[in-house]
């Protein structure tokens, strides 16, 4: 059981065509997980509920998007982290 909020590095980074993110919820809560572009436009929500506590492990099929820097947020409770990501095609 995970006892923090925790947003880990996508893998394989960079990527082509998915990637996986990972990350850790310490007790159930809302949580979003939404990839924006370079420009900071939102692109898609890969996780909109509620979660129960522990480890979740995503995958993002970016085969209809173009090459280039990709952003995910977790955001949950008080918890918002950022991190990037690079689609190479």
């Amino acid at each position: 059981m995970t006892n923090c909020f925790m947003l880990y590095r996508n893998y394989p980074n960079p990527f082509n065509p998915s990637t996986n993110i990972k990350f850790d919820i310490p007790k159930s809560s809302d949580v979003k997980l939404i990839i924006y572009d370079i420009a900071g436009r939102e692109i898609t929500k890969l996780v909109n509920e509620m979660l129960n506590a522990g480890s979740y492990e995503v995958s993002w099929d970016a085969s209809n998007y173009t090459s280039g820097v990709y952003f995910y947020k977790l955001i949950s409770e008080n918890y918002i982290d950022t991190k990037k990501m690079v689609l190479i095609k």
